[in-house]
């Protein structure tokens, strides 16, 4: 008896605890409140059956009594503990909750994670805390499954269309410019390498204005944020990030996908042909700026939203968001870096080289974190290989200009494929003028000056200019010399002088036209002007000089009025011999500018048309009173003159149905 008196004692004293803390008055007799511990636990209610059949017990049976209230002593449950987790086991059947029921839920919750962190200090509740956690443990993973429900649902599409519209960014129209080191043996030259016609553009920046994206819609954010917060507090953050960043990862890498982005290894990069890799370089450049400028902006601030007060959270679940997709791209940047460095490609990597450099900054303040070192330092290695790529593309083009050697020489002395192709490559490196620039002092830094280093005679010009500058006047003067060289494949020195003529030309409209002229300087382009007339005078040496000595007097005994008749007849027919194979030849020849054809004719009319008109003064008289003058007087001055216009249009003519004066 004694023994259930004890134990009453004890059920009574804990009861009373649980009264005051529930505000309740304490004046209430055992038995009530026996009624009230039963209603919260079975061993509470088997205590209280055996306090109030005491009077009829046995010792043994008070005994076992007494072991029972012993061994629950610590098992008193607040009411609001029961109702709580009542309701979370509840919430089983409730899976698409609406958000009074989800905020039920998390006072429910909240009432299990106060009461965890109170008997925390109170070691001698273990048995409530083992009930505590495990109605925890319930509601996390409900929870959890919340979370991912409520962040997939409410995911706001990707609207690329939206995206290339909006005044954040305005996409480049950069098509595919068949830019390429032709065969010019075999006459493999595309139209629009020989034309000149490129139609790249280089890659803009980013707009600096706000581009506001929401991935998720703002009615959801406050349940994620709610959600987020009760599984922090319990402990459960590794299972929160998880869900939230294998969510985000999913949503990401559909953007990319999008975007045109896919998932490709290095051998495999670098096994893609020219078009499609170029097609691929380019909505890799997109992507990079819309997935670090605006996607990545977001995916930060999101979390940021979520997983407000906690700064470790919010590192880490960007990080396992974003380090995927942000190494897919580098991965990409890096094959094409390590590939092989064709003269085509270089372009497309100084585009890329850019758009890295540009969100460079970006992507250093996305993972400014420790965690976000390793995708900062990928970031600047991939960028350092596209430089020291571009530069060996670079350098591999100087080569292949200097390496050239077709030996079919162009019809007509027209411009020479490789003089289209050099110029219109440098005119599109002009615009990447600043990284060029930049990726070659940090190349020159180290090497001896050019004037020290290289034969290139006068190099006056190669002084005091900016890198991109030097290494450009050095590739032309190069393609100069190459030039030279397939000059000799001309048989008639004429037209050696004609063609070089016609490709220095070319050279200088096209630096006078573009942007190369600042880059080289007016003295560069002087220079070319006098190496026209130069060669201008030397064709006229050339070609007209045995026409020419057809006219002078030398030979000629005596005045003009005693010449010999058959040594004027032997003038007369050697000029007209010399200028009708002149004219069959040179008007198969070809100078395609309509300005340097005119200049041309107008210096071989102000040598022949005067000597001419001369010497038919002089001489003509004596041959025109005898038999069959017009055999050796075949042409007037006028006559001449109309025929120096049909000279180098690149349709071989001949004058042997001309009619003869005097026949």
């Amino acid at each position: 008896m004694a023994a259930t008196i004890e134990g009453q004692d004890r059920v009574l004293a804990a009861a009373q605890q649980i009264v005051k803390s529930l505000n309740t008055s304490t004046n209430i007799d055992t038995d009530d409140m026996l009624m009230i511990l039963s209603s919260f636990d079975n061993r509470l209610s088997k205590l209280s059956n055996l306090m109030i059949s005491s009077s009829s017990s046995t010792p043994t049976s008070a005994k076992a009594a007494a072991a029972a209230g012993a061994g629950s002593d610590d098992s008193f449950i607040d009411p609001r503990f029961e109702a709580a987790e009542q309701l979370i086991i509840h919430w089983n059947s409730h899976p698409n909750a609406d958000h009074d029921s989800i905020f039920d839920y998390l006072a429910a919750v909240d009432e299990i994670i106060q009461m965890t962190e109170d008997l925390n200090v109170q070691p001698e509740n273990d048995p409530v805390m083992d009930r505590a956690e495990a109605a925890l443990q319930h509601a996390m993973a409900h929870l959890e499954d919340e979370f991912r429900h409520i962040l997939i649902g409410n995911t706001v599409p990707f609207d690329a269309g939206r995206l290339h519209e909006s005044s954040f960014i305005r996409r480049c129209s950069i098509s595919s410019s068949a830019v390429e080191i032709p065969d010019f043996e075999t006459g493999t030259l595309s139209e629009d390498v020989s034309s000149g016609r490129y139609n790249h553009v280089k890659g803009k920046s980013l707009g600096g204005d706000e581009f506001l994206l929401d991935l998720v819609y703002p009615d959801a954010m406050i349940d994620l944020r709610e959600i987020a917060n009760r599984m922090i507090r319990s402990g459960y953050e590794k299972e929160c990030c998880q869900v939230y960043s294998s969510v985000r990862r999913e949503v990401l890498d559909e953007c990319l996908a999008i975007l045109g982005i896919e998932k490709l290894s290095i051998e495999e990069v670098h096994r893609i042909e020219w078009q499609s890799l170029d097609e691929k370089m380019k909505k890799w450049i997109y992507a990079v700026k819309v997935l670090v400028r605006i996607l990545l902006s977001a995916e930060k601030s999101l979390c940021e939203q979520i997983f407000v007060g906690s700064e470790l959270i919010k590192e880490v679940c960007f990080m396992e968001t974003a380090k995927g997709c942000v190494m897919q791209l580098l991965n990409f940047g890096e094959a094409v870096a390590i590939g092989r460095r064709l003269s085509e490609k270089l372009f497309r990597i100084l585009d890329m080289y850019d758009a890295l450099a540009d969100v460079l900054s970006d992507i250093d303040l996305l993972f400014s974190d420790e965690a976000g070192e390793m995708v900062c330092c990928e970031a600047k290695g991939v960028l350092d290989g596209l430089g020291e790529a571009a530069i060996g593309t670079f350098v591999e083009f100087e080569n292949a200009v200097q390496r050239e050697a077709s030996k079919k020489p162009t019809q007509g002395g027209e411009i020479h494929p490789l003089t289209r192709y050099v110029i219109n490559y440098v005119k599109l490196l002009v615009d990447y003028s600043d990284t060029l620039n930049g990726l070659l002092e940090k190349l020159e830094s180290g090497m001896e000056p050019y004037s020290s280093r290289t034969d290139h005679g006068d190099n006056s010009e190669l002084e005091n200019v900016a890198p991109l500058a030097r290494r450009l006047m050095l590739l032309i003067n190069s393609l100069e010399g190459n030039l030279e060289g397939k000059s000799r494949m001309y048989e008639d020195c004429g037209m050696q002088y004609i063609f070089l003529m016609n490709n220095v030309h070319y050279i200088v409209q096209k630096v006078k036209d573009s942007e190369l002229q600042k880059l080289l300087g007016d003295q560069w382009v002087r220079k070319r002007r006098g190496q026209i007339r130069q060669h201008a005078t030397s064709y006229l040496r050339a070609s007209w000089s045995k026409v020419l000595s057809c006219l002078k007097d030398e030979g000629l005994s005596g005045s003009s009025s005693n010449a010999s008749k058959v040594a004027l007849k032997e003038r007369f027919k050697n000029f007209n011999a010399c200028f009708e194979e002149i004219y069959r030849i040179q008007t198969g020849w070809k100078v395609p500018d309509a300005q340097l054809r005119e200049e041309l004719r107008i210096s071989i009319s102000e040598k022949v048309l005067p000597a001419y008109r001369s010497f038919l003064g002089r001489f003509g008289g004596h041959l025109e009173s005898g038999r069959n003058a017009g055999k050796y007087i075949k042409y007037t001055l006028e006559d001449l003159e109309g025929y120096l216009l049909d000279l180098f249009e690149g349709t071989p003519l001949v004058l042997h149905h001309m009619r003869r004066k005097g026949t």
